[in-house]
């Protein structure tokens, strides 16, 4: 606007209006200026006058002139000031009054609700959270968009539904509660269940605002924010289930921190270690032997991180002395929500379990032992007659070494024929007694014993008693057992009865297929991949594929006389040993019955008595 003095006589009408105002012209002018607009302008006065007036106002001028009308409230920003300006036209004098009045508080207030109410409306459209306006009788106003995806249903059908009709019936006495607190308290929170417009429930957390009114206090609305809380109570209903499954357990539940500390037991594992509720926590080393303390350090954390799990037998040691009990140990690692590790040792007690495994090994123990008088029955004519002959013998050379003692004084070769006799009769006793010896050790009776064995000794013995029985069918059993065979951990007389018991099978077998004709069969041993394979092969009839899956069934038999326990039994004890035992038909014709035990590890020198 070009710069024109401005007159120093102000009209009564300026001078007495208490707010900034002056007299514009037709050209939009300054004609007058009260003191109070001065006041606004400052030191700098009239020059700054243009900067104070809307950066339209010639235009409003005019306008204004010309349309006969006033203008209002048009917005000019004065520095850190926003001043409002209206404009009243006088025709008759060509001129216009511009008032105006300093509204920067209205119109910044305006401005801070105005963002207020987009902020708020733009967390309301996008919040998860279920916002939402009630009046006092708990009846919907308003919803934010969050009731579709929450509930199944939009704002406008929420708009005065009731919200007790949504409440799952077993909660709705927590609404009295509720009304209650926001009437003495003016807020409240409460967890309940919620119907979905499809049926189910989902569980809400509700945190609710009474709004009061100004003069009376009462409540005249309530301003609600819902989350929904389902997984979170699922969770935590899950952790008190699990809480309640480990407490109620009756395998010992031990919790330990990464630096290995024990920091929970469950009932189960103080009554077994002895350890009161109020006593401290026990160390590892005080509950583990060393080797089992070792092997958990040196396998079972490294395993558990990699694989989640480990697991071993092992003992643990009750704080208070007495007997070790076996446990079956699990170790499993796991990950909390912010990635620290901790684990869980669930042990399970095996005390029946060993108590079981040693009656079963005596009940197995007596009925091999039985089932070996059974087969020294049947092997009975062969044994007598392996003991007859060096008995005759001893007879022969007996009354021999007499008739020479008669022929003394005639005869000088007498005194070394009777030597002679002697030593013979010597030898001949000599195996008789170890005929007998091997009975009774074959007859033995009592606990098993564990303990490193030459195979191909054991295989000889099985051999040497199942001899006459073998010459009586005309079957030759052909030993392949080569020298040197590393040993295997087993019970001697128990792994020679499995053999025995293999070897006459094959001789039945044998001469059931070829009666009176010559046949053989054929043992072997060999060590390979850390087992020994001990292989009994006949050329009888064989096995048809049923019979095959039938025949360590017990008192499964194709023998009118067997009673089918033989193989089953064997199957047993060799499983005992930590070995199997397998059937498969022979290449040609026969059956073979393959023994494979695991080899025994270290510099154990073998038994071979």
């Amino acid at each position: 606007m070009p710069t024109h003095s401005v007159p120093s006589s102000v009209s009564p009408l300026l001078a007495l209006d208490p707010q900034p105002s002056l007299l514009l012209d037709v050209q939009a002018r300054p004609l007058e200026l009260n003191a109070a607009l001065l006041a606004l302008l400052g030191e700098s006065g009239p020059q700054v006058l243009a900067g104070c007036l809307p950066a339209n106002h010639a235009q409003l001028v005019r306008a204004c002139l010309e349309q006969r009308r006033a203008i209002e409230e048009v917005e000019a920003q004065f520095g850190e000031r926003v001043l409002l300006w209206n404009f009243v036209p006088d025709p008759q004098e060509g001129r216009v009054l511009a008032r105006c009045r300093d509204a920067s508080a209205q119109i910044l207030g305006e401005r801070e609700a105005a963002r207020a109410r987009r902020l708020y409306r733009l967390i309301t459209e996008n919040t998860t959270d279920l916002i939402s306006r009630h009046d006092p009788d708990g009846r919907f106003l308003d919803a934010s968009p969050a009731s579709w995806t929450l509930l199944g249903y939009w704002p406008e059908e929420l708009r005065g539904k009731p919200v007790r009709t949504l409440v799952h019936v077993r909660e709705r006495t927590q609404l009295r509660c509720a009304r209650e607190a926001l009437e003495q308290h003016g807020y409240h929170t409460m967890s309940y269940r919620v119907r979905h417009r499809a049926g189910h429930y989902l569980w809400f957390e509700t945190a609710s605002r009474a709004i009061r009114d100004t003069y009376t206090g009462a409540v005249v609305e309530v301003i609600s924010v819902s989350r929904d809380i389902t997984a979170r109570v699922r969770a935590e209903e899950n952790n008190r289930r699990l809480a309640g499954v480990v407490e109620a357990n009756t395998d010992l539940v031990l919790f330990i921190d990464p630096a290995g500390q024990v920091t929970y037991l469950n009932p189960a594992a103080r009554r077994t270690l002895g350890i009161g509720e109020r006593q401290p926590m026990p160390s590892l080393a005080g509950l583990f032997a060393r080797d089992d303390l070792a092997r958990l350090q040196a396998e079972g954390w490294n395993t558990a991180e990699r694989q989640g799990a480990w697991s071993a037998d092992a003992r643990l040691q009750p704080t208070g002395g007495g007997a070790s009990v076996p446990v079956s140990l699990v170790l499993l690692a796991h990950s909390a929500i912010g990635g620290e590790r901790y684990y869980s040792l669930v042990a399970r007690d095996m005390t029946e379990r060993e108590l079981r495994e040693a009656q079963q090994h005596r009940h197995q123990d007596e009925l091999a032992h039985t089932a070996r008088l059974v087969s020294l029955g049947e092997l009975a004519s062969g044994l007598a007659h392996e003991i007859n002959q060096p008995l005759a013998a001893v007879v022969n050379y007996a009354s021999a070494s007499q008739r020479y003692l008669q022929s003394l004084e005639h005869n000088p070769q007498a005194v070394l024929r009777v030597a002679q006799g002697l030593e013979r009769i010597t030898e001949h006793a000599q195996h008789a007694s170890e005929v007998i010896k091997r009975l009774r050790a074959f007859l033995r009776k009592g606990q098993r014993r564990m303990q490193a064995l030459d195979v191909a000794e054991v295989a000889r013995c099985a051999v040497r008693l199942c001899g006459w029985e073998a010459s009586a069918g005309q079957v030759t059993i052909e030993a392949q057992l080569p020298d040197g065979l590393p040993p295997v951990y087993a019970d001697r007389v128990l792994l020679e009865q499995v053999l025995l018991n293999l070897l006459r099978n094959a001789i039945d077998a044998n001469h059931e297929a070829h009666p009176g004709q010559p046949t053989r069969v054929v043992l072997t041993a060999r060590a390979e991949a850390g087992r020994m394979t001990i292989e009994v092969r006949d050329c009888g009839p064989g096995l048809s594929d049923a019979e095959l899956e039938r025949v360590f069934t017990p008192f499964y038999t194709s023998k009118p006389e067997g009673l089918g326990l033989g193989l089953s039994m064997s199957r047993s004890i060799v499983e005992g040993f930590g070995g199997s035992l397998e059937a498969q038909r022979a290449e040609g014709v026969g059956l073979s019955m393959c023994c494979r035990l695991p080899v025994q590890q270290g510099d154990t020198r073998p038994d071979s008595r």
